[in-house]
């Protein structure tokens, strides 16, 4: 006689992820998925139609019930998140590689077209993202050395080193296992207790991973984005770090929420 859709991110690309969610819990609320798009996803996301969008949100109020996070009921369970942006510049050996990578693909590139040269384009940037981490990520060298080859790596150590001795427990991000992997050896070289938490784990091996953290026995845990950032309760832990950044910032929000939980 009744359904319920549970989500934490109701909408985390397009509006047409709402309307499966309605569609699904009050069927015909909102039209069919083409009349959904011409009326409201088409001009809220490409034209910003304020008309729309309230009209929308007048629409779907009867059957959303939303808890936000400076409800003032749950502001006296959670204290303030503050949120830093730290600005590191390449190394030499980064800076190298990365000029070269963009010469050398901006040539292939200006030799093609179409999907080709899409993907192309993505290639070269996660290549760039992957230099701007570490130069040992991008040449896959996991046993090479580390120290004093990047800007962003030394940053983390000095960041999570200082957390570590102030008593605090610490979430470390990143999009790559191969970069977590890395992270843990540059961590451990400095003498930090650190373990990684990737999608190659079995459920028991995850639970006791997340258990172990909850206790205070690992005082940080690098997390690979795509494995870590939904579903699991962290809130032992009082600083999150984003090594790299995702396309998408409701998957970095998402993935910071494991440790800033209502509750």
């Amino acid at each position: 006689p009744a359904r319920l859709a549970l989500t934490g991110t109701p909408v985390e690309n397009r509006l047409s992820e709402l309307w499966a969610l309605l569609d699904w819990t009050t069927p015909g609320l909102l039209g069919s998925a083409e009349s959904f798009r011409a009326n409201y996803a088409a001009p809220i996301e490409r034209h910003g139609n304020r008309y729309r969008s309230e009209h929308l949100a007048t629409l779907t109020k009867p059957f959303m019930l939303r808890r936000r996070k400076t409800d003032p009921a749950v502001e006296v369970d959670l204290p303030p998140r503050i949120q830093h942006d730290v600005i590191v510049p390449l190394g030499d050996e980064q800076l190298t590689m990365y000029e070269a990578l963009v010469r050398e693909s901006l040539f292939r590139i200006n030799g093609s077209e179409g999907a080709t040269r899409v993907g192309m384009v993505f290639k070269l940037l996660t290549g760039l993202k992957q230099i701007a981490n570490h130069p040992g990520q991008y040449l896959h060298e996991q046993n090479g050395p580390l120290a004093g080859r990047s800007g962003k790596l030394e940053a983390a150590v000095e960041l999570v080193g200082a957390a570590v001795d102030g008593d605090e427990r610490v979430l470390v991000f990143s999009q790559y296992v191969e970069m977590c992997h890395l992270l843990r050896r540059r961590f451990e070289d400095v003498g930090i207790a650190t373990e990684v938490l990737h999608g190659g784990l079995s459920a028991v091996a995850r639970d006791r991973l997340v258990a172990r953290f909850q206790a205070g026995e690992i005082p940080v845990l690098v997390i690979s984005l795509k494995a870590g950032g939904t579903g699991l309760n962290l809130t032992a832990a009082t600083q999150v770090v984003h090594f790299d950044r995702w396309w998408n910032p409701a998957v970095e929000d998402q993935a910071t929420d494991r440790a800033f939980r209502i509750g």
